[in-house]
């Protein structure tokens, strides 16, 4: 079936312009700082066939799970952030974008013998060129996952869902995820995991699960063609076997699944012009854990993170939504006028 709409409008409305901004939200995961030099490129560096970039502007982003956390406080939500960085100068860089933020970075935990990840951007016009990749990928030491866990009991408690970012990069080992999966089922609160890799073992019991089509394909280890009906088949295997509550797959140009345990929704997508899907994702799980912390159905939770996927991928670089932009992506899709409560 083919969701055309939202089921609640006025309800939507009156969460976008008032509840959105009470909802508490717990980010855990791979967090990351990414920096994009700009410039132009009008020739080959006489040192080596490699070109040579002007560089004319500087730019700092969070990125990962500090970009899930960035979409989330632009939309209104209190934001509180969970995970690793090193002790370094990267951190304090990241620190200072998340407090402009208003984000909560309290269980942002420094050590000492990993990098704060960071990816750099060389951009050409409007060509990446280039980039540099600082990371440590290896699971948390048993002492740092401890600290981590303790860190998250604290906070958890208080709020009204709970994202897992996994980037693969080390914070989110099978301990930590099924920890806070269950503390969020024992609390009924919600717990929606972006996942990666091909081992979703760890995600057993989540309440959502937000793949794209490729990784749902190797979590399966199988190749999925593009298609609703063998994307819905494999999906409600995937939903079966790790008792997952539901799974949203993400399908580039075709758009998107749900599928619950009633019911199967694809959703067409929204997007007008594509320049960069980068930080997409991010921004899909921030806005379905918004909706989903205001018990908002799935349908229309995933409805909406659609229409905002529809947005960010027309920016170029990572970009974090603003509550202003959602609303009116809203109002544009129902042909209605911002604050209209009589459509």
């Amino acid at each position: 079936m083919i969701q055309a709409g939202f089921s609640n409008w006025l309800s939507l409305q009156s969460f976008l312009s008032q509840r959105i901004t009470t909802k508490k939200i717990l980010v855990i995961g791979d967090s990351m700082l990414d920096r994009y030099y700009f410039g132009d490129v009008r020739r080959i560096s006489p040192e080596a066939p490699v070109p040579i970039a002007l560089i004319k502007e500087v730019k700092e982003t969070l990125g990962g799970a500090a970009n899930v956390c960035h979409n989330l406080a632009r939309l209104g939500c209190q934001v509180y952030l969970a995970g690793i960085t090193g002790n370094d100068y990267m951190r304090a860089v990241m620190i200072k974008l998340l407090g402009e933020q208003n984000i909560d970075y309290e269980g942002l935990l420094a050590v000492s013998d990993r990098p704060t990840i960071t990816k750099t951007r060389v951009i050409g016009g409007h060509q990446q060129i280039l980039r540099l990749d600082f990371e440590e990928s290896a699971p948390l030491a048993r002492k740092y996952e401890k600290a981590l866990l303790d860190t998250i009991s604290k906070i958890a408690p208080a709020v009204d869902s709970i994202v897992i970012s996994d980037y693969g990069k080390g914070v989110c080992t099978p301990k930590l995820c099924q920890t806070v999966i269950k503390e969020g089922a024992s609390r009924g609160i919600p717990v929606i995991v972006d996942p990666k890799g091909d081992d979703w073992r760890k995600y057993k019991g989540a309440y959502l699960v937000t793949p794209n089509l490729k990784e749902l394909g190797e979590a399966a280890k199988v190749v999925i063609p593009n298609e609703d009906i063998p994307t819905e088949r494999l999906a409600k295997k995937m939903r079966t076997r790790l008792q997952l509550g539901n799974l949203l797959v993400t399908r580039s140009e075709k758009g998107m699944s749900l599928v619950t345990e009633d019911d199967t929704v694809h959703i067409p997508t929204m997007a007008q012009e594509v320049f960069d899907v980068s930080g997409a994702g991010d921004t899909v799980v921030a806005v379905l854990s918004a909706a989903l912390a205001d018990r908002i159905g799935r349908a229309d939770a995933a409805q909406l993170a659609n229409l905002a996927a529809g947005v960010v991928v027309g920016k170029l670089g990572t970009y974090a939504i603003s509550r202003t932009e959602l609303v009116e992506a809203v109002a544009g899709t129902l042909h209605v006028k911002i604050g209209d409560e009589s459509q």
